[in-house]
């Protein structure tokens, strides 16, 4: 384990959510003192108090020891429990890109899976993602079963 990681993750964890030293102390039972020891790396929390800090940040216990921040800007916390964050990936000259390893297997991705591209173009949440064309196809058909009665008592 890195502990240059894990206090830097505990530290932009506890700005993130806008919490004091006291308050977090508090909550999983230690000292202040003990709270700022840990963010500067001086010592690291037990196990105990490891799983509970990963509780009150609502992160995975792996992201909170692991997590590694790549350059060198502001601190940027580890995704919540369930998120990813897989890396940079670069489109190529015909817009291909090339899924991380990692999210192909934790998503089960083989060659030849079938993604369905959406996209959001609002200021402040733009973005791309990409969905199972199965789950997006059964989203779909649900929707149609809960818009379906509304349609017939108009009728």
């Amino acid at each position: 384990m890195n502990g240059n990681h894990l206090a830097r993750n505990l530290s932009s964890l506890r700005q993130a959510s806008g919490l004091s030293q006291e308050k977090v102390a508090e909550a999983v039972g230690v000292t202040r003192q003990a709270v700022a020891k840990w963010e500067l790396g001086e010592t690291t929390p037990d196990v105990l108090h490891c799983d509970a800090l990963a509780e009150l940040y609502g992160v995975s216990l792996d992201d909170l020891l692991h997590f590694e921040q790549r350059g060198s800007g502001p601190a940027v916390p580890p995704p919540p429990r369930g998120k990813h964050v897989f890396g940079v990936v670069q489109v190529g000259e015909r817009g291909q890109i090339v899924i991380p390893k990692r999210a192909r297997e934790i998503f089960r991705l083989e060659r030849g899976a079938t993604l369905v591209v959406l996209g959001d173009t609002n200021p402040g949440t733009a973005g791309i993602a990409l969905v199972p064309a199965e789950f997006f196809t059964s989203v779909l058909e649900l929707a149609g079963q809960i818009q379906e009665p509304a349609e017939k008592e108009g009728v």
